[in-house]
């Protein structure tokens, strides 16, 4: 690229585009590229502080910064992503559709950490909505060698950024505790459960309430399995105590258990098992209670379709404090 002076680019297209900036009123384009500069807007330009401008000079080795942008999206973004125009060197990157919002994170930061180039997210497994705005892409320079465009694309193999859909599923509950079965105390875990799961319109098909009896928990879960339960979320029994045996009989019934155990807190005493595809989950107390916990941070992930390993829920331990006292 040439630098003029811009009392003498009269009749010149802009390269790139021109921003104005107001403080507290506006910031945005005020000259887009490829406006062919007219005598009246000299002055404007000056007072934007352009003293000098940049005119195109063919060079095969740049690619211009709106152009390097759309291909980055291009190359990131796949499946529930949209793209708005690109400005200034910016894509602004959008959800197409409601679902849960996918990074592969690693190679995320590998590319930033390529010079001129940068894509900024919201984070992983977010729950987003039609519209939101989940991450945006910029070019530094006004033109950027393509040899940047190449080496990224050597890293990124696949998209790195995409939205899966949250689909609803068919919910059994399996609460246990003598005190709720011999009517010491009611039930608080189906009212808690259905509060947390209607924005996702699953459908709670039952539930069994039971003593602290490990052949029965065991023969209820089985139970709901035959029936097409989806996801069978266990209540009760699941702290430390003598008369807690949900989690002995999960691990009777699918033969493993994934994690007892989150670094999410409310709710660390969370369990994980499944039953081939089929999650079964030991929500402790909390989860019951508190508004923001444990069940309420990986149900999206369980209703996508994710199955859940001991190093993904491990991960939470940077960030898995949910600060918050409001309780349901």
């Amino acid at each position: 690229m040439k630098i003029i002076n811009v009392r003498d680019a009269v009749g010149v297209a802009l390269c790139h585009d021109i921003t104005k900036i107001v403080p507290g009123e506006f910031k945005g384009v005020a000259f887009k590229k490829g406006h062919i500069i007219r005598e009246e807007d000299i002055e404007e330009l000056l007072s934007l502080g352009k003293d000098h401008i940049y005119i195109w000079d063919d060079n095969e080795e740049l690619i211009h910064e709106n152009e390097a942008a759309e291909e980055l999206f291009n190359m990131t973004c796949g499946e529930g992503t949209v793209a708005a125009e690109a400005k200034e060197g910016k894509i602004e990157i959008f959800a197409k559709i409601d679902g849960l919002l996918k990074i592969d994170v690693e190679k995320l930061i590998e590319l930033n950490s390529i010079e001129e180039i940068v894509l900024s997210t919201i984070r992983n497994n977010t729950v987003v909505k039609k519209g939101d705005k989940i991450a945006a892409t910029k070019v530094i320079p006004l033109a950027i060698k393509k040899d940047k465009l190449i080496e990224a694309g050597k890293l990124l193999k696949e998209k790195i950024i995409k939205i899966i859909p949250i689909i609803p599923k068919r919910i059994a509950i399996v609460t246990t505790g003598s005190e709720i079965y011999y009517g010491r105390i009611k039930d608080a875990s189906k009212t808690a459960i259905s509060k947390k799961i209607e924005k996702y319109n699953c459908e709670i098909i039952g539930q069994s309430i039971l003593p602290d009896d490990k052949e029965k928990i065991k023969e209820a879960v089985i139970e709901w399995i035959n029936k097409g339960a989806e996801l069978i979320l266990c209540t009760g029994g699941m702290s430390v105590d003598a008369d807690d045996i949900t989690p002995k009989a999960i691990e009777e019934v699918t033969g493993e258990i994934v994690s007892y155990g989150t670094p999410i807190f409310p709710g660390a005493m969370f369990l994980v098992s499944y039953k081939g595809e089929l999650p079964i989950l030991g929500l402790p107390g909390g989860v019951i209670f508190s508004k923001s916990t444990t069940f309420d941070v990986l149900l999206p992930r369980l209703l996508a379709g994710e199955k859940l390993t001991k190093k993904e829920i491990a991960k939470y331990s940077h960030g898995g404090l949910v600060i918050t006292d409001e309780y349901l």
